[in-house]
């Protein structure tokens, strides 16, 4: 088997459709399936029940998927290990980060790691956190930065200084002195998708008070920082948010922000365990830290 092959299986089985993983590899769908069938062909095996228009990986599939992530992340690390023996930091480092950090916090540690190490190329992705996390798990990234603790042994986790969370709401919008249950469970939340780090934090923080995020409550959900902001300055509700993110709307007047005692968060910087790390992930590293 290839590593292409390898690539082609992991992003067929974590997505579990050819169309989309086809097009996150840019390979045509029929290349995408060729690809599974020389594989299940080759081995004398199923990999995948196809199920109306959707597939799902039988138990091959679902046994060889973390071995299949664990040898393309191995390969990847041998990659860099080379250029890094033949004349310094060079190749590719691939970082993935959920939306605060990549938007807010990451881009000055990327322009001085880019300063320090111009013949490293970075690339960047960025979702959410479960879906930065699932990206190291799968060896598609090298390292990722998130909001919220991943909770997986298989996982190396460092914290980094992070950021506050703060109550935004429209502007004019009246709040107490001090927010009860009561106040929580009367307002219009407006919240980031499942697997957002915020989002868990919010969960949190109302469970403290046995209250819970549902439709009584939520009034809309949306992908973005950004979506977010925008529609709590429109009026439609209330969120919680990075203080990074909603800075500059505070102190131009669009929104108000209300710390409502959550303490400062960490954010975290993610890998996997099993991997003995490059020099240009320890240098990314300690820039992080720094």
């Amino acid at each position: 088997m290839t590593l292409e092959q390898l690539r082609i299986f992991i992003a067929v089985a974590e997505r579990e459709h050819l169309t989309r993983a086809s097009e996150v590899l840019n390979l045509t769908q029929s290349a995408v399936s060729s690809a599974i069938a020389v594989l299940e062909a080759r081995y004398g095996t199923k990999l995948f029940d196809r199920i109306g228009r959707g597939i799902a990986l039988t138990e091959a599939g679902r046994l060889f998927l973390p071995e299949a992530r664990a040898v393309l992340a191995r390969a990847r690390e041998a990659e860099q290990t080379l250029h890094e023996v033949t004349g310094g930091l060079r190749g590719i480092l691939k970082i993935a980060a959920s939306q605060t950090v990549a938007n807010f916090w990451l881009p000055e540690r990327l322009a001085r790691f880019h300063a320090a190490y111009p013949g490293l190329t970075l690339e960047l992705e960025i979702g959410n956190t479960d879906r930065a996390v699932v990206q190291v798990l799968a060896g598609e990234a090298d390292i990722a930065v998130v909001e919220g603790r991943p909770d997986d042994p298989r996982l190396a986790i460092t914290p980094l200084t992070g950021d506050k969370l703060v109550l935004i709401t429209p502007v004019g919008f009246a709040l107490p002195d001090r927010l009860t249950q009561a106040d929580w469970a009367g307002f219009r939340l407006i919240v980031r998708e499942a697997g957002s780090g915020t989002r868990h934090i919010l969960e949190d923080y109302l469970g403290g008070m046995d209250l819970k995020l549902d439709a009584g409550n939520i009034v809309m959900e949306l992908p973005s920082n950004e979506a977010v902001r925008g529609v709590v300055e429109a009026g439609l509700g209330v969120s919680l948010q990075s203080e990074l993110v909603a800075q500059r709307a505070i102190r131009a007047g669009l929104l108000q922000g209300r710390e409502i005692g959550l303490p400062p968060r960490s954010f975290y910087l993610v890998r996997l365990k099993e991997r003995s790390g490059t020099r240009a992930e320890q240098a990314f590293m300690d820039i992080c830290k720094a």
